[in-house]
């Protein structure tokens, strides 16, 4: 994907240009002149750059990563909770969107609602001590116990501007499997102070689709039917 084609070009010139050495502008006598210094051969671009030619692999960070869902709440606010427990690696080239994929896999039982107070106290008919696994757990919502994992798996990559694309896949929740594209914005390449070697790249995403086309209704229509998805990834760069 050509995301961060101007930003690499930008960093290329940082890393192997360095500032202009001063000129001495006073007159400097024949005799003492220093010999003409022959101009040196343009320097080789440092090996690290040779990679944003190439598809490299990528490991999402899950220090700096966040996935989020928002879903109307009798119309009334947007009720938001996030998964904590999610994974995804990244083949990613700048230059070749065709080259660009992703796969990601979210464990349904990690919903963290930071549902306030006694949730047994409001709700003693459930079998469950929390709403967290209520929602997690119950065959109801999440199931994730006949289903473990939510998946998803890229199918296309395409830009829409110098740092912004789609990414197309299959999402795979509750046993059904159903298109979804998210829309992309590339937020940079940068080294951590205490990694400096490897490559970190960070990503926003968000995408909106209907639960009810996976099979989820309950609390319809009280509860809305599209859901919000809000993501913020950082990956590192893989070991190769």
């Amino acid at each position: 994907m050509r995301l961060v084609l101007a930003s690499v070009s930008a960093l290329a010139l940082v890393a192997c240009g360095g500032p202009a050495a001063p000129v001495n502008t006073a007159e400097t006598p024949a005799e003492t002149a220093p010999a003409a210094v022959p101009e040196a051969a343009p320097a080789e671009a440092p090996a690290a750059e040779v990679k944003y030619g190439k598809t490299a692999a990528y490991k999402l960070d899950p220090t700096h990563a966040s996935l989020i869902w928002r879903v109307k709440h009798f119309g009334l606010s947007n009720y938001t909770a996030r998964f904590t427990d999610f994974d995804a690696t990244l083949q990613f080239n700048p230059d070749d969107a065709s080259a660009t994929s992703l796969t990601a896999t979210i464990n349904p039982a990690s919903v963290e609602t930071d549902y306030p107070g006694d949730y047994k106290a409001g709700h003693a008919d459930s079998g469950f001590d929390s709403w967290n696994q209520d929602l997690g757990q119950s065959d109801k919502y999440f199931n994730a116990g006949a289903f473990p994992q939510i998946t998803f798996n890229t199918t296309e990559v395409s830009t829409t501007g110098p740092d912004t694309g789609t990414v197309t896949g299959d999402l795979t929740f509750l046993g059904v499997t159903k298109p979804v594209t998210l829309d992309v914005k590339y937020n940079g390449v940068g080294q951590f102070p205490w990694a400096p070697e490897q490559d970190h790249i960070g990503f926003s995403a968000t995408t909106t689709l209907t639960r009810s086309d996976f099979g989820l209704t309950a609390g319809t229509p009280y509860v809305g039917d599209e859901v919000e998805i809000i993501i913020e990834a950082e990956f590192g760069e893989a070991a190769e």
